[in-house]
């Protein structure tokens, strides 16, 4: 869902960005990885010491190069397969290191095995739904469905919440609830949403073989 307008937008705005690293001879696969590289630091370095505020500020900053990448290789008119498995390879990593971050947390100071446990389950189920789409399409299915959560909302609920409950350094009271919630929501919406995959791909493999046994018995 988010992926559909948000994407959209975000790609207009940092055009202009793009096109000047582009002119200055930056590769998108150096987008790609410095992106990458950033995401995972922010997160390994600041979640696990609930520093939330200033590590979400820091993942945000390069997570935008997911964009940044494929509106420069769309610019340059050569995108290809290696770049997009790249970009799709090293997202599952910055996905990871967000949700291991937190889990490191709420392992240690955090101090709530629950919570480390749904940080866990957001990261696992989060490949998996991934590992989903990916797998049916290898397979010759669309896999044409729009999942409740995606990775576009995985993201965005989940370090909107981490940045707000990093108010709570600040003095800010009762912020701190909303990053449990987030996990919550997320975890959930990601069961649901692997539910919706699984049973997308065993509806169109169903289709795919009676019409394959139609078109071998004619």
């Amino acid at each position: 869902m988010l992926n559909k307008y948000a994407r959209a937008f975000f790609t207009r705005v940092l055009t202009p960005f793009a096109a000047l690293l582009i002119r200055i001879g930056v590769s998108p696969d150096a987008v790609t990885l410095v992106g990458t590289g950033g995401v995972v630091a922010g997160a390994l370095i600041f979640y696990p010491l609930g520093e939330f505020f200033w590590g979400t500020v820091v993942i945000t900053l390069f997570v935008f190069s997911d964009l940044v990448d494929g509106n420069m290789a769309r610019q340059l008119g050569r995108s290809s397969r290696w770049g997009a498995f790249l970009d799709s390879t090293l997202d599952r990593v910055a996905d990871s290191a967000i949700f291991g971050g937190l889990a490191l947390w709420y392992a240690g100071r955090g101090d709530s095995l629950m919570l480390c446990g749904m940080a866990i389950f957001c990261l696992a189920s989060g490949q998996v739904v991934s590992y989903t789409k990916a797998r049916g399409e290898a397979i010759g299915l669309p896999v044409d469905v729009n999942g409740l959560v995606e990775r576009a909302e995985r993201l965005v609920v989940t370090l909107v919440a981490c940045g707000l409950s990093g108010l709570h350094a600040f003095g800010v009271p009762g912020v701190e609830i909303l990053l449990p919630i987030a996990l919550w929501i997320v975890g959930i919406g990601s069961a649901v949403t692997l539910g919706q995959r699984v049973v997308t791909v065993r509806r169109e493999s169903a289709e795919a073989d009676a019409m394959a046994q139609g078109g071998n018995s004619a």
